[in-house]
């Protein structure tokens, strides 16, 4: 059995793949440039699997670099990690993401193709959907109508993907739509460490209770929501990392383009992340309203069923554990600094 290339394999999502694939007996090759992570993650992705994977630095969009992959190692199957994922900064700098996003799916593609590999699982969004599917999110509902450059990246690659498994046969694809990744190992040794002002709300909630940040700003209190603050599904990051160990061995006996959403069906308001926050750790999160940010929907959650029924995947992390394993993964962190 050959290895699985992870693009994107020391980021928040990736270094969690890895170690779940390494656990059930999976060869894993890491590469990532490390623009938002730490070359320290590969370490400590060996530490909690038993075994440490080889790591490359390189951009994905490189095919040189790829190529360089594909010569030394059997790689079998990539999943494809890498790319810009900011909705908010993908509004303010939306070449920058066309360029970096399709780019890497493009040279991944091409290189794949000449060394014969078959097997591609792509790290998709919900953010495809757009804001005139009704929640909750149903893999056969339209998509394209994009709030964002970001989804729009997304949404363009899934394209992409599904062109070039119509023109090849023997080429498997499996679309992972995610919707909201926080937590982080239980072991606290790997989590998301976001560079600058963190874009997501779990990371600033746990920065804001280590006392890194005064206050969480909540981007909108006016939205038709049950108390005025956005709702998402939000999944812990080793269900969803579970979830491609799952994709990973539907597309070994598929072929064509297969698209699942990853979620829980469950969606949770800010302000409930926030108390649970509160209450499962002990750690006050001090916050204020601000202006919504440009691209944020009302809400958007799962129907995670199709996964369930012909994956045999389901999440099964409570939001509890969610925020005691991000508290963590910050402290820890922090030691680390």
């Amino acid at each position: 059995m050959g290895s699985v290339l992870l693009t994107g394999g020391t980021g928040f999502i990736g270094s969690h793949t890895a170690v779940e694939l390494l656990l059930a007996g999976r060869d894993v090759v890491l590469l990532d440039d490390l623009s938002n992570s730490e070359a320290g993650v590969a370490e400590r992705i060996g530490r909690i699997a038993g075994r440490q994977p080889p790591f490359v630095r390189a951009d994905a969009a490189d095919r040189r670099a790829l190529r360089r992959v594909f010569l030394d190692w059997d790689i079998e199957a990539v999943v494809h990690f890498a790319g810009f994922k900011a909705v908010g900064e993908s509004a303010a700098r939306p070449l920058a993401y066309y360029r970096n996003n399709l780019d890497s799916a493009l040279s991944l593609l091409e290189t794949m193709a000449e060394f014969g590999c078959r097997r591609f699982i792509f790290s998709s969004s919900a953010t495809v959907y757009g804001e005139r599917c009704p929640v909750p999110y149903r893999e056969d509902m339209p998509a394209g109508d994009c709030s964002s450059p970001y989804g729009r990246t997304k949404y363009m690659i899934e394209e992409i993907l599904k062109d070039a498994a119509a023109a090849d046969g023997s080429l498997s694809v499996v679309l992972l739509r995610y919707f909201n990744p926080i937590g982080a190992h239980e072991s606290g040794l790997i989590g998301e460490k976001p560079s600058g002002i963190p874009n997501n709300l779990m990371p600033y909630i746990t920065q804001v209770a280590a006392g890194l940040r005064p206050r969480l700003n909540v981007f909108g209190n006016d939205y038709p929501t049950r108390d005025g603050t956005c709702v998402r599904d939000y999944i812990h990051v080793t269900d969803l990392a579970r979830g491609h160990l799952a994709a990973l061995g539907f597309a070994e006996a598929h072929r064509g383009t297969e698209i699942f959403n990853l979620g829980t069906g469950r969606g949770f308001s800010v302000l409930e992340v926030v108390r649970a926050f509160g209450e499962a750790t002990g750690q006050p999160v001090p916050f204020e309203f601000a202006p919504r940010r440009p691209g944020d929907l009302p809400e958007f959650y799962a129907d995670a069923s199709k996964a369930e029924a012909v994956l045999g995947w389901r999440a099964e992390k409570s939001l509890a554990d969610m925020c005691r394993d991000s508290w963590r993964w910050q402290q820890n962190a922090l030691k680390q600094d």
